[in-house]
């Protein structure tokens, strides 16, 4: 049996790979997978690939390329979700901020620097024009910690995606004032450069397996119900992401990763760009 541990966000989109472990079909193939949910996101997934926390990562693809390009020692395997994520803009249901316009020059709520939360803000504020130098920033970890700081004023607004932020829309904890899609598929599948070489038969299996559990996921019994259950959503709402969310079965291509790099050197979060093989295996 080999083992090998796997990292990502407490999200919805994440279900394949909970069914797969529960019915031990990486098992079945002497594959032990590991899962360990990291609610504070991207950030956070990048520590733990660079200091040997998680050999395999589930993240957002703007995060981890980023990352690479800055020294973690890991490759984009594939993509994992080829549509685009929708990142919600959020501010207390409190607050005097009517619409995007109104947030220009408000504190973002950011779960680290280098998660999505961080990256997105800048896109944002290039969308609507803004001085991306003149974004600040205030540090929450995690969607609870972002409640605390929106709710007390320590930042003015917070993007989060927006099904599973729903739940706070909802409850009249946040209100969101805009949506800001990704302009490329929001997760990837990332492993380090070590796992890779040493159990490249194995990293091949759990791709194989996760790649037919995900090929034809929308099709399960209930499955609406299932994740409504699970992540605290409303049935409707789980209906309308199903219908917006596209699993992938391939690996990044180039195109995709040079629209994603330009961006980022564009809005001066990476310095030096990689090539597309440094950041690909």
């Amino acid at each position: 049996m080999t083992t090998l541990k796997i990292a990502g966000v407490p999200e919805h989109f994440n279900l394949p790979w909970h069914l797969c472990i529960q019915n031990n079909e990486f098992a079945n193939h002497s594959i032990d997978l590991q899962w360990t949910d990291v609610p504070e996101g991207t950030g956070k997934l990048c520590q733990m690939l660079r200091n040997g926390e998680t050999d395999i990562a589930v993240i957002l693809t703007e995060g981890i390329i980023k990352d690479i390009a800055a020294g973690n020692d890991s490759k984009i395997v594939q993509v994992y979700v080829d549509s685009p994520l929708i990142w919600g803009i959020h501010v207390a249901t409190g607050s005097s901020y009517q619409n995007i316009n109104d947030i220009k020059q408000g504190k973002v709520a950011i779960s680290r620097y280098g998660s999505g939360s961080h990256l997105m803000a800048f896109v944002n504020a290039e969308n609507q024009g803004w001085d991306t130098s003149k974004l600040d920033f205030e540090i929450v970890n995690t969607i609870d910690g972002a409640v605390d700081a929106l709710t007390e004023g320590k930042a003015d607004y917070f993007m989060w995606e927006r099904f599973m932020t729903k739940p706070l829309v909802d409850n009249g904890i946040f209100r969101r004032v805009g949506d800001c899609p990704t302009p490329w598929p929001c997760f990837v599948i990332a492993v380090r450069n070590e796992v890779l070489q040493n159990n490249s038969n194995a990293i091949g299996m759990i791709l194989e397996v996760i790649n037919n559990k995900t090929a034809g996921f929308k099709e399960i019994e209930n499955i609406d119900t299932v994740l409504a259950d699970k992540y605290n959503q409303k049935v409707e709402d789980i209906r309308e992401w199903l219908k917006l969310t596209e699993w992938s079965q391939t690996k990044l291509d180039k195109t995709t990763f040079d629209k994603v790099q330009d961006q980022l050197v564009r809005l001066n979060i990476i310095e030096n760009k990689t090539s597309f093989e440094a950041v690909t295996g």
